[in-house]
């Protein structure tokens, strides 16, 4: 599947080379797309032609949206932290979430269910 986000974007966030990692960062950067569009409880497209695309064929969901900065953004950190955390759990560190942080970025884009 392709992504959203270009893969030499993803990697100059990441400070990464993508010398043997590619594979890696790129099935990162899919999670990192869904658990965007999951928390937004939207289905998140490249471009406005993709979107219209996927309205023509009725697979654009509820209130789909162009994926813009800010959610773009979003996905960038929430790829890092993916990427420098490759377990569930670190020993010995301290550790706090940026008040800036992913769902900062994505929550005004945020459909809840009912509202």
């Amino acid at each position: 599947m392709p992504t959203m986000v270009p893969l030499p974007t993803a990697l100059a966030h990441l400070r990464a080379d993508g010398a043997g990692e590619d594979a890696l960062i790129t099935t990162y950067l899919e999670a990192a797309e869904e658990a965007a569009s999951d928390y937004l409880n939207r289905k998140l497209y490249a471009t406005q032609d993709d979107l219209d695309a996927a309205v023509l064929a009725e697979t654009a969901g509820l209130d789909p949206m162009v994926m813009g900065p800010a959610v773009r953004s979003a996905v960038l950190l929430i790829l890092g932290h993916l990427y420098a955390n490759r377990e569930d759990v670190v020993a010995g560190v301290t550790v706090a979430e940026l008040p800036q942080g992913s769902k900062a970025l994505l929550r005004p884009h945020r459909r809840i269910a009912g509202l």
